[in-house]
């Protein structure tokens, strides 16, 4: 789920914010601010990589990667309550005035001296946690964002990550520091392990398209109008129910990095020259269409997108059907 902590939290914010009648570019600064402060709890996973000293291949390294990063991860930074402090620090960077900054301070200090009782790890990650809020409350601020602007954004992207993770691994300590389990067990989206990592592949998936569809609602512009024939590749993807051995959450990386890289593939072939058929003729609104500059980045990201849906359709169709 780590694309679908930004996307999810990008498609909130900036559809709340174009609903609300923002104008295209505020709406979609918020919403990339949001999406940012939703990727900021993993920063717990920088231990991770110290897992890889000594690993003598990829599988091995892939198991030392996640033993390392699990001694911390979804602990100190994937609670709501952390979440919305860290929104409150992230307001009061925003508000720029010496007594703001020094509650800020505080709040950082405070959310500090609640994880040194865990240990040498748990106050290091809570510090680089802190560190990621006030960065990015500041880059809000340059892109002209108020304090409440800001500090909601951080609200939405820190306290909605946490809920994402429930359906992979174990679930978030949600209410640290208290000693309260909110959600003792994966959420199962299907007794079968293959179908519930396709399951929780497709609900990321729903969120990346909900942040795409927010996206060209507020510029204006049409799916069909960004994908390529290409897109279709990814029905070749279910041929691979036949080669490669059933896929779980036990070992989900392979699976996800072939169907990704259909989607890679896919869209590199509008970069390298067959374009989408962006204008069509008939729709009120065709004419200022065309008007636009082209997108290559948008078209390739589109068409990756519609290739990887396929490709997952496809396989959980013939892995049903076989």
């Amino acid at each position: 789920m780590f694309v679908g902590h930004a996307t999810v939290a990008f498609a909130l914010v900036a559809g709340l914010a174009s609903l609300a009648g923002w104008d295209a570019e505020r709406a979609l600064a918020l919403g990339v601010l949001a999406g940012a402060f939703g990727l900021a709890p993993d920063v717990d996973i920088l231990y991770a990589p110290v897992g890889l000293v000594g690993a003598s291949g990829p599988l091995e390294a892939e198991a030392a990667f996640w033993a390392a990063g699990n001694v911390v991860h979804r602990s100190v930074t994937h609670s709501v309550l952390v979440g919305a402090v860290g929104a409150g620090a992230a307001g009061l960077v925003a508000a720029r005035t010496t007594v703001s900054r020094l509650l800020a301070a505080g709040l950082g200090l405070g959310l500090l001296a609640v994880a040194a009782p865990d240990g040498v790890l748990a106050p290091v990650v809570m510090a680089a946690f802190v560190a990621a809020v006030v960065g990015l409350a500041t880059a809000g601020v340059r892109r002209g964002l108020s304090a409440r602007s800001v500090a909601g954004t951080a609200l939405v992207g820190l306290v909605a990550h946490p809920f994402g993770d429930l359906f992979t691994g174990a679930p978030p300590d949600l209410l640290y520091p208290l000693d309260v389990a909110l959600v003792a067990d994966r959420v199962v989206l299907h007794p079968d392990p293959t179908m519930h990592l396709l399951a929780a592949f497709g609900l990321e998936l729903l969120t990346v398209w909900a942040a795409a569809i927010v996206f060209l609602h507020a510029t204006d512009r049409r799916v069909a109008d960004h994908v390529s024939p290409h897109a279709a590749w990814g029905l070749a993807f279910a041929a691979a129910v036949l080669f490669v051995p059933a896929p779980s959450l036990d070992a989900p990386y392979r699976f996800v990095a072939a169907a990704l890289g259909v989607g890679m593939v896919s869209g590199a072939g509008v970069g390298i020259g067959v374009d989408p058929r962006h204008v069509r003729a008939g729709p009120a609104g065709a004419d200022r269409r065309a008007d636009r500059p082209r997108l290559p980045a948008l078209d390739a990201g589109m068409t990756g997108l519609v290739a990887v849906s396929t490709a997952l359709v496809a396989y959980g169709t013939v892995y049903l059907v076989v």
